[in-house]
């Protein structure tokens, strides 16, 4: 989740983000236990403009429609660099990627309250700190993060305040067919994305859990309803800064 103004977290292209957990799946969907969250989350609150936060199946859009934003509104969005314990990939670069840690280091992180949210997925660590956020916000720029889920349950017991927006696909046979078309996944990997996906959906109903649900089947039209609903956050920034 580039630079030198803003951060940049690339979409996850296998099944790693969004993250699924290792050993019972449909544990991530029970309800956020408080006293499992990081410690400090329930009263912690960023300062700066206010964040977004984007949720929805791999494959829905949201890096196409975000591209289109940070094109419209140059340098006035910023996305939170997560931090994961899995291993580069080619290209992939720490710090603009991702931060990649080893699992010793972002335990000891969890442990002290420095994440908003974090979740594993094949023996691998994924997750938002404060930091990541703080420094978007340090910037002026509306912080934009990528969250499943959980971690917008979780997010939804902190004070960050952000915009929850739900990306969608029209239907899951048109997200099977946008999976393999990008050619990047296993058979088994994409069974997982199209079963995580199955739950996603079907959780994202639950009454007030976001702000917006697009559904992407026109691009167009979905850019319009993201656009619309965060205008007013845009001008605002744009003002603070003329200020």
């Amino acid at each position: 989740m580039k630079t030198p103004s803003f951060f940049f977290l690339a979409e996850e292209t296998t099944a790693e983000r969004t993250v699924w957990p290792q050993a019972a799946f449909f544990h991530l969907y029970q309800e956020p236990n408080p006293s499992l969250l990081p410690q400090n989350a329930l009263s912690w609150a960023m300062q700066g403009p206010r964040p977004v936060v984007l949720s929805g199946p791999s494959g829905a859009g949201k890096s196409t429609l975000l591209k289109k934003l940070l094109k419209d509104y140059e340098n006035i969005f910023g996305f939170s660099v997560s931090h994961t314990t899995r291993q580069p990939r080619p290209g992939e670069v720490n710090g603009k990627d991702y931060h990649f840690v080893t699992r010793e280091e972002m335990q000891k992180e969890i442990d002290a309250g420095e994440f908003i949210e974090h979740a594993e997925f094949s023996g691998n660590m994924y997750g938002t700190s404060k930091g990541a956020v703080q420094a978007v916000q340090a910037q002026n720029q509306i912080c934009v993060l990528d969250i499943d889920i959980q971690g917008v349950k979780n997010i939804k017991r902190t004070d960050l305040n952000p915009i929850y927006i739900s990306v969608q696909p029209p239907s899951i046979d048109i997200l099977e067919k946008r999976l393999r078309d990008r050619k990047t996944e296993t058979e088994e990997s994409l069974l997982k994305r199209l079963t995580a996906a199955r739950v996603d959906l079907e959780l994202s109903k639950e009454p007030g859990l976001f702000d917006l649900v697009i559904i992407n089947d026109d691009l167009e039209k979905a850019y319009s309803e993201l656009k619309e609903l965060l205008l007013e956050e845009i001008k605002k920034t744009q003002e603070s800064r003329k200020s």
